[in-house]
């Protein structure tokens, strides 16, 4: 309890953290609940994958790190293996789900709005952060949901957490990995290895050559990273920051719009798991790419426009 009572830690921090502890907790039960399920085709695989993530996030604070590098290990190894696995699902059945519209109607919408609205609203107004208004703003959901019918019960809320968890699989990690993961290649120098062979390139003094091979650059490394966040950083030190930047160029629009260039990258890539895979399972398409194919041509006409436009307001 000493971090909850320190009063050098802010209360964003702390709030956060409780959202980090039910996010883990619920990803125990779903452990639990696969690893008890005789209909799960891989019940060992399953709970051991979602136990180690659920310790780590709800109780990975308090525990050495050593220990949870071990925890990470252990729970790639069933996920490798293919071995995390989707046990019997609970689903509601069509005939159910559309009586359940009639009753709501389009106020099911609502709850929806509100997690985004409280995200808007905390980021906006309180000093707690857009984080803590999603939990909020879910909590709110909640109830919501359990205004609209008596049928939804605290329950009903778990069950379905964890079906929606176990659909989507270990695919869930992938953001958190690969934010992690352009931590570590800017803590290794790779920006400083990427400006040495830009440089080779990019006149001196070119900001507009810049600018190309920096709108360019963000969406291909974004390709690789699967996130625009993990890519800025290494290709704002490597190329944003030395033949752009320093030669006058606005940071505030080539950080922003350069961001969002990166995203063009987002759209074709299946790093992007969230974006690309997740919708896959969720609406188990036959075409794991389906999704990416349909976006390829978007994407490459919205970097051509991203460039234009660093260009015409650096």
């Amino acid at each position: 309890m000493s971090f909850f009572m320190d009063a050098e830690v802010a209360l964003g921090t702390k709030l956060l953290e409780i959202i980090y502890i039910v996010i883990g907790l619920l990803t125990l039960y779903t452990g639990i609940k696969n690893g008890l399920d005789e209909e799960n085709p891989s019940r060992a695989g399953t709970a051991i994958f979602w136990c180690s993530l659920g310790v780590v996030l709800a109780f990975g604070r308090w525990i050495p790190t050593m220990v949870n590098g071990i925890l990470v290990i252990i729970m790639t190894i069933p996920a490798i293996m293919g071995k995390v696995k989707i046990g019997k699902v609970g689903a509601p059945t069509k005939e159910e789900t559309e009586s359940n519209f009639k009753k709501v109607g389009m106020k099911i919408f609502v709850p929806a709005l509100a997690i985004g609205l409280f995200a808007i609203i905390f980021a906006m107004f309180t000093k707690l952060g857009a984080l803590v208004g999603v939990g909020v703003g879910v909590l709110v959901a909640v109830i919501l949901l359990m205004i609209y019918s008596s049928d939804n019960k605290p329950v009903t809320f778990l069950n379905d957490c964890e079906r929606s968890v176990s659909t989507v699989g270990p695919l869930s990690m992938l953001p958190m990995l690969l934010a992690s993961l352009g931590a570590i290649f800017t803590a290794a120098g790779v920006g400083d290895v990427v400006a040495s062979l830009v440089g080779t390139i990019i006149p001196e003094g070119n900001v507009n050559a810049g600018i190309v091979v920096y709108g360019i650059g963000m969406m291909l490394f974004t390709m690789i990273m699967g996130n625009a966040f993990a890519a800025i950083t290494v290709m704002t030190v490597g190329i944003g920051a030395p033949f752009v930047l320093a030669y006058g160029a606005n940071p505030v629009v080539i950080g922003m719009i350069g961001l969002t260039a990166g995203y063009c990258g987002t759209l074709c890539t299946p790093m992007a798991a969230n974006f690309n895979i997740v919708p896959v399972a969720m609406l188990d398409m036959k075409d794991r790419m389906g999704v990416i194919k349909n976006q390829v041509v978007p994407a490459l006409i919205l970097i051509v426009f991203q460039i234009i436009y660093m260009i015409v307001l650096k």
